[in-house]
Formats: C-alpha cells, sequence, structure tokens
C-alpha cells in the first residue's frame, strides 16, 4: 500500500491495484461561501494533477472536501463515489458516474471494497461520510474521516490497519469543536487496533488567512498523541508524511484470532 499527502485533507492512496483520489484540492483557493475575508486557503505553488486516477472519493459536500475549482479541473469521466452532500457537487459539475454512498453502504473497485460509517455531524439533519477501504486480496484496511468523528458501532469495523484521521484539537468559541483529534485519535487506535496514523487536516506548504484564524483555537500535534499511545500500552506508529512525498506501508500480515 503507497500513501501520499497532498496537504490538507487531500490524499492518493494506491491500494489493491487502485489509485483512489480522497478529498482533493489541489488548485485554486479554498474559500467557503466566496467569503474570503472570512476564510482563505492557498497553495504556494501549483502541483500537477495526479495522473490514472482510477476513483475520487469525497467524505463530505463542503469546499474543503469537494472542492469544485479541483473537480472542475479534473477528468470528469474519473467515477465518484461520496456522501449524498458530495455527489451533489460532483454531478452538477458534469462527472458521469457518481455514486452516492449512504452508511453501511459498500461500493467495490476491482479488489477494494469501500464502505461508508457515519462521520462528521454538519447541523441537525446531517452527518457526513467516513470511509473504510479493504483489499480483500490482502486484507489490507484503511479508515478515513477528517474531522476526528465517530460512532461507537465503528468498533465493530477492527482491526484497521492504517488510521487516516486529524490528531490536532480545532475549535471555535461558541460553536465548539470542529476537528475533534487528539481524543478521537486515540479512541480510534484503541478501538481499532492500527499498525499506523497518519495525521489529515493539517496545513502542511499550504497557507490560511481570514478573522476567523483570530477565534480558531489549536491543541495537540502528532507526537502528543504518540506519547498518549505509549501510555496505554500500545504499539501503534504516528508518522508525519511530507506533502508530495510517496510513503510505502510496509505492513505486518494479521495474526489470526484465536479459537
Amino acid at each position: 500500500m503507497d500513501v501520499t499527502w497532498l496537504d490538507s485533507n487531500s490524499w492518493l492512496l494506491t491500494l489493491g491495484g487502485q489509485r483512489i483520489l480522497v478529498d482533493p484540492w489541489l488548485v485554486g483557493e479554498l474559500v467557503f461561501g466566496q467569503q474570503s475575508w472570512l476564510f482563505k486557503g492557498e497553495h504556494p505553488q501549483s502541483r500537477p494533477l495526479p495522473e490514472a486516477i482510477d476513483l475520487i472519493l469525497l467524505s463530505q459536500g463542503i469546499e474543503d472536501h469537494a472542492h469544485p475549482p479541483t473537480l472542475a479541473a479534473l477528468d470528469r469521466s474519473i467515477p465518484v463515489v461520496g456522501s449524498p452532500s458530495a455527489a451533489k457537487v460532483a454531478e452538477k459539475l458534469g462527472y458521469s458516474q457518481v455514486t452516492a454512498l449512504g452508511h453501511g453502504e459498500t461500493f467495490a473497485l476491482g479488489e477494494v471494497t469501500i464502505k461508508a460509517v457515519p462521520g462528521t455531524p454538519m447541523g441537525p439533519l446531517l452527518v457526513e461520510n467516513g470511509y473504510i477501504l479493504r483489499d480483500r486480496s490482502t486484507s489490507t484496511s484503511v479508515f478515513y474521516e477528517p474531522h476526528g468523528f465517530h460512532r461507537a458501532e465503528l468498533k465493530q469495523e477492527g482491526p484497521v490497519d492504517v488510521l487516516i484521521t486529524p490528531v490536532v484539537d480545532l475549535a471555535l468559541p461558541l460553536v465548539g469543536p470542529i476537528i475533534r483529534g487528539q481524543k478521537g485519535a486515540l479512541e480510534l487506535v484503541e478501538w481499532l487496533q492500527p499498525q499506523v496514523v497518519l495525521p489529515t487536516a493539517d496545513a502542511g506548504a499550504v497557507t490560511y488567512s481570514g478573522v476567523l484564524l483570530n477565534w480558531l483555537k489549536v491543541v495537540g500535534n502528532p507526537q502528543s498523541l504518540q506519547t498518549a499511545i505509549a501510555q496505554k500500552g500500545l504499539t501503534t506508529q504516528v508518522l508525519s508524511p511530507a506533502v508530495g512525498q510517496a510513503i510505502a506501508l510496509n505492513l505486518a500480515p494479521r495474526q489470526p484470532a484465536a479459537a
């Protein structure tokens, strides 16, 4: 399994011979509701779009996960799987093969199965998606959810080899946590017994501006999570990949469960 962090929440996963592009923001600015004075993200330099993509996987319908300028720049014949709100974004942009996954539903891509699980609450009536990806030929598995929100029924999906999850807490006054990193990541490690944690939702090379930054409270880092994992007597490794550099994850085969 190869993984490449493309900054923020964007990942390129090679699993089961499939190249899966996750929540891509690769070109243009990141702005919510055209309010750049409130918040704006920028890449310091443009990067080439990944080639030979077999699937685009979208966890949420908001701009930092279903980024319209990036989706408009990609080949719209690439199949898209997303939460129902993300699928609507892809459909409006003219993608020809779009699958909306509800919680508990699965999608097959060659030897890879993708299962949608409950993710981030976006108001009282909408809960976005997390995903469990499994390579049926090797039993390698990945869990991805970009805001650190998950439900107790996720325990039933373990063990999972790789977690892609935030490791910092991000909160706004009066609103509460936007990203649930430290506690959420440690909880996932205990539930799913991964070999590796890959932090997401952080800034690598991208820069942010806007008045919203004055209100955000950030707590935690990969090192503090690694310390908390060790204090639990667990062996999971927290890696900090560099932007744009592929990592080959040499995962140990799982031992069969005792009878």
